[in-house]
């Protein structure tokens, strides 16, 4: 994790009983879940999706869309509630999408999304939580 003070923070141990250890692997650690393997990448209701580790609302379900990839894809957050950072592990460029109230790695960003934005959220699922409207 970068050396950012966010408005939630958590000790280590904490962050460790709050989730779970797959959870905390890619929250925490930088970890990514296996493709189609998160039952939100399937969840077509309407309603919020929001960081496991704090619950600041991330993205809406009119921004999601079926992207192939295997991972929950989103063309737009909440305003202000993702933050970027240069990724360049894996001998690539990426930008790294984290939460902006509790710093959790969420996924990554890229630029071959759908209109209007042209970008993609392509998010791990077990790093939000669903709440249907």
């Amino acid at each position: 994790m970068d050396h950012k003070t966010y408005p939630v923070t958590r000790t280590e141990a904490e962050w460790r009983k709050l989730l779970t250890p797959e959870q905390y692997e890619i929250m925490r650690e930088h970890g990514t879940e296996a493709p189609g393997s998160c039952a939100l990448n399937y969840e077509k209701r309407h309603g919020t999706f929001s960081c496991a580790g704090c619950g600041q609302p991330l993205f809406m379900s009119k921004k999601k869309f079926e992207s192939g990839t295997g991972w929950p894809s989103f063309n737009d957050p909440e305003p202000g509630a993702v933050e970027k950072s240069s990724d360049t592990s894996h001998g690539m460029m990426r930008d790294e999408v984290h939460c902006s109230r509790c710093g959790s790695h969420l996924g990554h960003v890229f630029d071959d999304g759908p209109p209007p934005t042209h970008l993609r959220y392509c998010i791990n699922g077990v790093a939000m939580n669903f709440k249907p409207d």
